[in-house]
């Protein structure tokens, strides 16, 4: 079974991502296409980049960019949970992907983004030219969260509706498709 992970992209305090991560790794669990990791980049803690060699070397002189870089490479697949800051993704997500290149190639790669009216769709957009440039697939199916305030609970999780829970659906139904079509360039 190929493996999913989901990154937790916000990491400031009493963000909504955590409680959006929790709603789709939900959805995925049940969907039961991939084995699931999950990565909280609050938790991971990455420094600003700090290597000095560029990351297609791969020649990494830190303990956190290999263990980082070793997460990477195990998964067949992706989806990114992010919020929208300035009509952008957030720094910190920029940062754990630029510590790795070869470790993204040819993998498929899913969007969940939050946010007011534009429900995180601009920062969605910015980051399909990043995956684009480490030869990744964006799937055209994302899931977009406008007010993503409105649906957390009192109990402090997300209570998604229908629209939201058939887009999750339809976008872990591609990456199924696409991380098996993809195989074969990722063994080379």
């Amino acid at each position: 079974m190929p493996r999913l992970m989901i990154v937790i992209a916000s990491t400031r305090p009493g963000r909504v991502g955590l409680p959006v991560g929790r709603w789709f790794e939900g959805r995925a669990r049940g969907h039961g296409g991939f084995e699931l990791e999950i990565v909280d980049l609050a938790e991971l803690a990455l420094p600003f980049l700090d290597e000095p060699n560029h990351p297609r070397l791969h020649q990494y002189t830190k303990q956190h960019t290999r263990a980082w870089g070793a997460q990477v490479e195990r998964a067949d697949a992706f989806v990114f949970v992010t919020p929208e800051y300035n009509f952008a993704f957030n720094a910190p997500l920029k940062n754990a992907i630029d510590y790795l290149h070869n470790e993204w190639l040819y993998k498929p790669v899913g969007l969940v983004s939050y946010g007011g009216v534009a429900a995180g769709t601009r920062a969605a957009q910015m980051l399909k030219l990043i995956f684009s440039a480490l030869k990744m697939t964006p799937v055209s199916e994302t899931v977009a969260i406008p007010f993503v305030k409105q649906f957390i609970g009192e109990d402090g999780e997300l209570a998604a509706n229908d629209v939201m829970d058939a887009a999750a659906v339809a976008m872990l139904d591609e990456l199924v498709r696409v991380a098996a079509a993809l195989q074969p360039l990722r063994e080379g």
